[in-house]
């Protein structure tokens, strides 16, 4: 979600998060000041617990500063480095750094087909009937520390 959240920053074509039009997150802060949520977008609902409703375990909050401080290191003359607040909030989310910086610095090199963890990459194949999990060797990116 980042990664395309990103994108028209990175193309130039917007400035900030709240400019990038066409994005969740554009969606998301707009129904945030609303004090809403947007109805066509899955909830970012917090953490994980038991009996959560659907959505995704992350709180807008963690959602918006990982977004906003990740777009910020993107920079063609520099490698890049995960700010100090960044790797707080993955280090949380029990997310590697390295491979964070990996997956939303070289996503569309990465990826060319389905994307996610090695067993819903399982999950995915099974419901299509597929003997084979193309793509599985990208799995090792998405794995978390």
């Amino acid at each position: 979600m980042a990664y395309v959240d990103l994108n028209p920053i990175r193309a130039k074509v917007a400035t900030s998060l709240e400019q990038s039009n066409h994005t969740s997150i554009q969606q998301r802060i707009q129904s945030a000041l609303k004090g809403e949520q947007p109805v066509s977008l899955l909830p970012l609902i917090g953490h994980e617990r038991e009996n959560q409703p659907k959505g995704i375990a992350f709180s807008l909050n963690d959602y918006l500063a990982l977004v906003d401080e990740t777009g910020r290191i993107i920079r063609h003359d520099k490698r890049g480095a995960i700010s100090e607040h960044s790797e707080q909030l993955l280090t949380k989310l029990n997310i590697d750094h390295e491979n964070w910086l990996k997956l939303i610095t070289e996503f569309g090199h990465l990826f060319h087909g389905p994307v996610g963890s090695l067993a819903e990459l399982t999950c995915y194949c099974e419901h299509l009937q597929k003997r084979r999990r193309h793509f599985s060797a990208c799995c090792r990116h998405l794995q978390v520390s």
